[in-house]
């Protein structure tokens, strides 16, 4: 069984987040020793690097890496740290906020098939197509019967990539709501940290229970063979970045791409 396997979602299975520890130190270094697996770092950002490398080179598949999470649930800081010395050019990261009148005017993927990776590249979601299964539902944005076939559509655009040459990677980053509290108040506290604070976010941490359901359905529904989910404990944030890393590079070895032997 590969390393990752641990947090893989498999298809079909039912998921319920209450029975997964967000604490958890699984597998990690030194028996989950937070020095032991920091040391470790160097070493997997520099074969992050080398995989990213001959992607960049080979320019016949792609990565497309969504990251998911409550809000403060490290997405940003997943992004900082675990492509860490990867050639900005061969990365592109995009967020995604609120849709645009231009955007709202289409389907719910046009905004999001324009910006998946081109070959060779390795594309990161900061939130994705999954706030159309997960906000609109909390918010009762749309209807039952507009947001519950988007299901289907979201595993078949997913599919469609997967075919194409894109492989997808899904990872929910999985925090407690004690952890949440604690980086909200760092984020209120904090001068530095001040600028990521929002009003708004105490708000919707009323509505956990509702946010945690949406992603238990989602995620079981939308874990496929071709597109994975993966549910990373992320209290810890050096365990957070060392699975993340873990799963990426196991991902980019089974893509095993090379280096060209000619000039294109």
């Amino acid at each position: 069984m590969s390393e990752s396997e641990r947090w893989r979602v498999a298809p079909g299975s039912t998921v319920d987040l209450t029975t997964i520890d967000p604490g958890s130190t699984d597998g990690a270094p030194g028996e989950g020793d937070k020095d032991a697996t920091k040391a470790t770092f160097k070493d997997l950002r520099h074969e992050l690097r080398d995989l990213q490398a001959r992607l960049w080179a080979e320019r016949e598949q792609a990565l497309l890496v969504v990251l998911q999470a409550m809000d403060a649930g490290g997405k940003d800081g997943t992004v900082k740290h675990v492509f860490r010395g990867a050639n900005p050019m061969g990365i592109r990261v995009t967020s995604f906020k609120k849709p645009s009148e231009d955007e709202l005017d289409h389907d719910f993927l046009w905004r999001v098939h324009k910006v998946t990776p081109a070959k060779g590249e390795i594309g990161v979601f900061n939130r994705s197509h999954y706030e159309d299964v997960l906000v609109v539902r909390v918010h009762e944005l749309v209807p039952e019967q507009t947001w519950r076939p988007r299901y289907e559509t979201i595993r078949a655009f997913e599919d469609g990539l997967t075919r194409a040459g894109t492989r997808v990677v899904k990872l929910y980053l999985h925090i407690s709501k004690d952890e949440q509290k604690e980086r909200f108040d760092a984020r209120r506290d904090t001068p530095e940290k001040r600028w990521k604070w929002n009003d708004q976010d105490l708000v919707e941490r009323k509505r956990w229970d509702d946010y945690r359901s949406a992603y238990e359905e989602a995620i079981a529904e939308t874990s496929t063979d071709a597109a994975p989910w993966y549910v990373v404990p992320a209290d810890h944030k050096w365990y957070r970045n060392w699975a993340v890393s873990r799963i990426l590079i196991e991902t980019l070895h089974d893509m095993d791409p090379q280096f060209p032997t000619e000039t294109r």
